[in-house]
Formats: structure tokens, sequence, C-alpha cells
């Protein structure tokens, strides 16, 4: 019985490093002995995204009623695209804030911020985005912050595209425990970076 649903969702154009590293993260925590079940998914049912690099991925379901929900960045500074082209449409950002009001942990990686903040999320919060963003997300009712990874309690954001490995190496250290977050770490030889503001 797995009690952690995590859901990281897909759309075209995000950035394949700030999805598919925590799913890697996440996954291995699994296996290192968290009750957590990780999926890719999308909004609408559909066989294939396109991410900022041209890497297609086939989504494993659509958005469904996760514990956590992690957000991606990517395309924030080309018009029509990625995070830009969300943002406008503005369907992701209700479907972020409706599952952020069913209860679930939210978090962005790197652009994905913008979408976090497009949902209402961020209003009054300390966050964290890429430096391409930074200016817009302090034009918001964000707190800014110069951090890798900051933790807000229900709501998380990371930095610049690797800073979602820290982050969802913090998430397992937070629900899991710190001997999860440790295997998992030195099993991606990954070197954790920074403090985790909050």
């Amino acid at each position: 019985m797995v009690d952690t649903t995590a859901e990281i969702v897909l759309f075209d154009g995000f950035d394949e490093l700030d999805a598919i590293g925590p799913y890697e993260v996440l996954a291995n925590g699994a296996q290192a002995g968290a009750s957590l079940e990780t999926r890719l998914v999308t909004l609408e049912e559909t066989d294939v995204v396109t991410a900022s690099h041209d890497l297609r991925v086939e989504p494993q379901g659509t958005l469904g009623e996760p514990d956590l929900l992690l957000v991606p960045g990517g395309g924030w500074t080309t018009a029509n695209e990625g995070v830009r082209a969300v943002v406008a449409d503005g369907v992701l950002p209700d479907a972020v804030d409706e599952c952020y009001t069913a209860g679930a942990t939210v978090a962005s990686v790197c652009t994905g911020a913008m979408i976090l903040s497009e949902a209402g999320l961020l209003e009054g919060r300390p966050a964290t985005t890429h430096p391409v963003a930074v200016d817009d997300l302090e034009a918001t009712d964000a707190t800014v912050v110069d951090e890798r990874v900051v933790d807000d309690g229900d709501v998380l954001t990371a930095g610049g595209v690797t800073s979602g490995i820290d982050l969802a190496l913090w998430l397992l250290e937070r629900e899991f425990g710190d001997d999860v977050a440790t295997q998992v770490a030195r099993e991606m030889a990954h070197e954790r970076r920074g403090e985790v503001f909050g």
C-alpha cells in the first residue's frame, strides 16, 4: 500500500531536467523504502509531450489527486511557448490551485514558480525561481529569496534547473527521513547543494 502519491505535470515546452531529475530522485526514493509512487502526468490525455529540447515523453496518465504536485518550468523567455504559454492559457494554474485547495503540497522547479504565482499560491510567501524570471517574480506578490530551495510548508519552490534534484531530495528527507534521502543522493552520485530556506 502506497501512502504518498506524487505527480509531475508535463506540458509542451517543459524543461526536461526540471521534471525528469525530480522523477528519478522520487522513484529512487521508493526503491530506498519510501512509501511513494511517482507519475508523469498531463492535464488531458495525450500520447506524447514534447519538451523544450525536443525530448518526447510518454505520460503515465492524467492529473489525479496527488499528495504532492510538482510543476516544472521551461520556456519562460520565449513567447507562446512552455511556461509563458501555460500562464497565458490559465488552465494549468487553475488545476494547480484546485490540487492545492484539495490538500496537495505543491512544488515548482525553475520558472514553474510563475505557474504557482499565476495560481495565487505565492502571495506573501518566500519563493525562488530561475534567474531569468526573478524580476518577473518580484513583480508579483511573492517574496523572492536568493536560495536554491525554499520550503514554505505546503508550497515549495526551487531555482534553476538542477535545483529540482535538491528539491526532490529535500522532500524525501522531509517526508521519509534523512536515511532515504542520503541513500538516494549517494546512489545518484549527487552532492547536495545549499541549505533549504524555510
